[in-house]
């Protein structure tokens, strides 16, 4: 059964006049659905998705199996080779084109988006939607890119390298951002001249498919399909399907080993970006003020610290060390924690309740340990929303850096602050994880800038600046944080094209 897609009928000014009018129709409109061979198809069974600021149900999403799978993986690949036909600059202007009617849908979509993930609207959700605008609009200017070599082999023959789409490609998001992470993934994928599936996180999955819809409005049928479900069923059949041809995954270090072993049990590619524990660290000469600004920035904590490049160790040098921790401590103090929705709300809610759970007993193991200090500070909301996935940011003090706490991703409000004397124990200290994604260093000292950016081992490093991901800016770590880049024309080139050489002699 089809269900028509309503609020794409609707003219951009009557959704300035009631957004949230907007964004219930949005979501009456995707409850139970994949986007399937341009259609939301009802699926057979669906999950509750909960509100996290309010622990009610705020609807039904599909709960694929295979069958659903099957059916999303076939419409890619009837698709792909028409669209691989297409010029490329012309599957850039669609896709650019997708991007600027996202734009217009931003504020409703920011509103589904804060429901279902706890986000805070102003501070979080809107900016999501821009940057995911953003991306789709940037990766659609670069169809033109998309060029080989000529090769100086023989002069009596013309031998040419081109680049080819791979084929069907699976997108697995995770919850925290997906939107962004969505358009990072297919964006440079469908301009490339490849057709996507992608498998929305069941926490959170009605804002993606809003946003595959306005997608599916402009390109051809096929070329975008979602599919909503757990792992199991959902996501296990979409990576080992056989005409799937390239997965990029973005979640949990566990999950992405098995991702990883589906694709190479068929030889096929897979980028991962997994996690991180990224260190930033603090030297004698930073500016306090702009240090601190950039560790509440960069911890992500108005995302309840729920990102994979959030600065969770922050290393202070001695000498700043106390009026850091005051100043930060001072700064958390203002920040508003409420109702996801409401316009003076900074941050809102962890996404659910197992996740809040892990959060939890990261906490209760700092606080365990002899000597540590926990710091939870702010106020929590008391009015007008379920206080269960609510959480204070909280800074761990005094851990040994063999603590867990110190070593492992917590992906909440919760921050590791040392102080550090000796500049090459600390670049040491900063390299102790398995993790390899961001690092910033704060310091007015060039020499000292260049020689930690070279020591760090990180793949995304910053100088005094903590921003999140960037288009074109290459984006993607080391170790256990993946493998493959993100945001850039040669992160498409390399993940979502193939390389063919062709050799032309004459008769």
């Amino acid at each position: 059964m089809n269900k028509p897609l309503s609020p794409l009928e609707t003219a951009p000014e009557e959704l300035a006049q009631d957004p949230d009018a907007a964004a219930r129709a949005w979501l009456a409109a995707l409850e139970r659905r994949n986007l399937i061979d341009g259609a939301l198809i009802e699926a057979p069974a669906g999950m509750e998705v909960t509100e996290p600021a309010r622990m009610t149900p705020l609807g039904q999403a599909a709960a694929s199996g295979p069958q659903e799978v099957d059916a999303a993986v076939q419409a890619a690949a009837r698709a792909q080779a028409q669209w691989a036909a297409t010029p490329a600059r012309a599957r850039g202007k669609l896709v650019a084109e997708a991007g600027r009617r996202l734009a217009l849908q931003a504020e409703p979509i920011a509103r589904l988006l804060a429901r279902e993930t706890g986000k805070a609207l102003r501070t979080e959700c809107r900016g999501e939607l821009a940057v995911a605008a953003d991306l789709l609009e940037f990766y659609g200017g670069l169809g033109s890119e998309l060029k080989g070599e000529t090769i100086p082999f023989d002069p009596k023959t013309l031998s040419v390298t081109t680049l080819e789409p791979l084929g069907v490609v699976a997108a697995i998001l995770p919850w925290n951002v997906p939107l962004v992470l969505m358009t990072l993934k297919i964006a440079p994928a469908l301009v490339a001249g490849n057709t996507v599936v992608v498998k929305a996180a069941e926490e959170a999955p009605f804002a993606t498919l809003a946003a595959a819809a306005i997608l599916d409005q402009v390109l051809p049928r096929g070329v975008v399909n979602v599919v909503v479900g757990d792992g199991l069923e959902c996501g296990a059949p979409l990576t080992n399907h056989p005409k799937v041809a390239k997965i990029t995954f973005t979640g949990s270090e566990e999950v992405g080993e098995t991702v990883y072993g589906a694709g190479a049990d068929r030889i096929i590619p897979v980028s991962l970006e997994l996690g991180g524990k990224s260190p930033m660290i603090v030297c004698a000469d930073a500016d306090l003020d702009k240090t601190v600004t950039g560790a509440i920035g960069g911890m992500r904590f108005t995302r309840q610290g729920q990102s994979c490049t959030a600065a969770s160790r922050i290393y202070v040098h001695r000498t700043l060390y106390d009026a850091f921790l005051a100043q930060l401590s001072a700064r958390l103090e203002e920040l508003v924690i409420g109702d996801p929705l409401d316009e003076a709300t900074d941050v809102g809610t962890i996404v659910s309740a197992t996740q809040k759970a892990t959060v939890d007993r990261y906490v209760a193991l700092a606080e365990a340990t002899p000597g540590a200090t926990v710091l939870k500070i702010g106020k929590l909301p008391t009015q007008g929303v379920a206080p269960d996935l609510f959480m204070q940011p909280t800074l761990l003090l005094n851990l040994p850096e063999t603590s867990p706490c110190v070593q492992e991703e917590i992906f909440g409000p919760v921050c590791v602050i040392q102080a550090w004397d000796d500049y090459d124990t600390v670049i040491e200290a900063a390299n102790a994880t398995r993790y390899g994604l961001a690092a910033t260093i704060w310091t007015r000292d060039i020499g000292l800038a260049l020689d930690a950016s070279r020591r760090v081992n990180a793949g995304y490093v910053q100088v005094n600046q903590n921003l999140t991901i960037q288009p074109n800016l290459s984006y993607g770590g080391f170790g256990r944080s993946g493998l493959g880049k993100e945001a850039s024309l040669e992160a498409m080139v390399a993940h979502f094209t193939r390389n063919k050489t062709i050799v032309l002699a004459g008769m």
